[in-house]
């Protein structure tokens, strides 16, 4: 491990190599305790030590309005995360919703450990993280255990192609209580066709489906982030378009008529078809 020398009284900058590759851990001038995780310099998640409620990523912040809207507010929720990062999510609902249940699945055991040590979560939290493939994690999950499921994972910036089929999104419903929330953290640039696939391939499992994302993303200006939103049941679409339209990174809400138009006629993919997200082009995160 190594530590950039900073002037005194400011936080270093923790480097350390893990599975994913060169982990970094910077510390935010605005907060005094809060931390810029990035992933070979792809910035992965943000979290304020004192203040776990807050959310500086927009794609986080968009997550976090589907864990407020997940249950009656203040209610504690069964959650399952795949992908950990820094726990930003995890954190989010121990400190909104407590006497949570949460599940985490990461695969990078090193990573786990930089962030146990650097980083460490309230012990009284009821967060359990397990190690090994976000897949294999989510098989030991019991049938309609969860109210929410978190999709995140990042392999070198791209999402693994085997957490892209409909074989895998049927697991998810599997796992998720009747009008559980599943939410997908996806990135894309255009021509979209990975997002338009997915749109298909959940679709295919669930009746309800929307997404958020910021305009620029959705017409295909620029690489970004979108939140796909699936159940089996009603979405909260009027509240999300809501708080979409008012987040401080305005996004808009697709669902519908307008999704179905948006998706073009993509097909879905199935495990023998599904392809990694697109590898983010250079600059993206500059």
């Amino acid at each position: 491990m190594a530590k950039s020398r900073r002037g005194r009284g400011v936080p270093e900058t923790v480097t350390e190599t893990v599975d994913g590759g060169l982990a970094e851990l910077r510390p935010d001038r605005d907060r005094p305790r809060g931390w810029t995780l990035l992933i070979d310099g792809a910035p992965q998640s943000h979290v304020d030590l004192d203040d776990p409620s807050f959310l500086d990523f927009s794609y986080q912040r968009r997550l976090g309005h589907l864990a407020d809207l997940a249950g009656p507010p203040g209610a504690p929720l069964r959650v399952v995360h795949l992908g950990g990062g820094a726990l930003t999510l995890a954190r989010y609902v121990a400190a909104t919703r407590p006497r949570s249940t949460q599940q985490v699945v990461e695969i990078d055991a090193p990573l786990v450990q930089l962030i146990r040590r650097q980083l460490p979560w309230d012990g009284g939290w009821r967060i359990r993280v397990r190690g090994g493939d976000a897949r294999a994690g989510l098989a030991k999950i019991p049938d309609g255990w969860a109210d929410l499921i978190i999709a995140d994972v990042f392999g070198g910036a791209r999402t693994p192609a085997h957490l892209t089929s409909t074989e895998f999104v049927t697991e998810v419903r599997r796992a998720l209580r009747p009008g559980g929330f599943y939410a997908a953290n996806l990135a894309d640039g255009p021509p979209l066709r990975f997002l338009r696939g997915q749109i298909a391939t959940v679709r295919t499992v669930f009746p309800e489906l929307c997404l958020t994302a910021d305009p620029a993303v959705l017409r295909g200006r620029r690489f970004g982030n979108a939140i796909l939103l699936a159940a089996d049941g009603e979405l909260p679409v009027a509240e999300l378009t809501r708080r979409a339209a008012t987040d401080p990174q305005a996004a808009r809400v697709e669902h519908g008529r307008a999704l179905l138009d948006f998706t073009g006629g993509a097909a879905p993919v199935t495990d023998a078809t599904a392809l990694a997200s697109p590898a983010p082009p250079a600059g993206a995160f500059d």
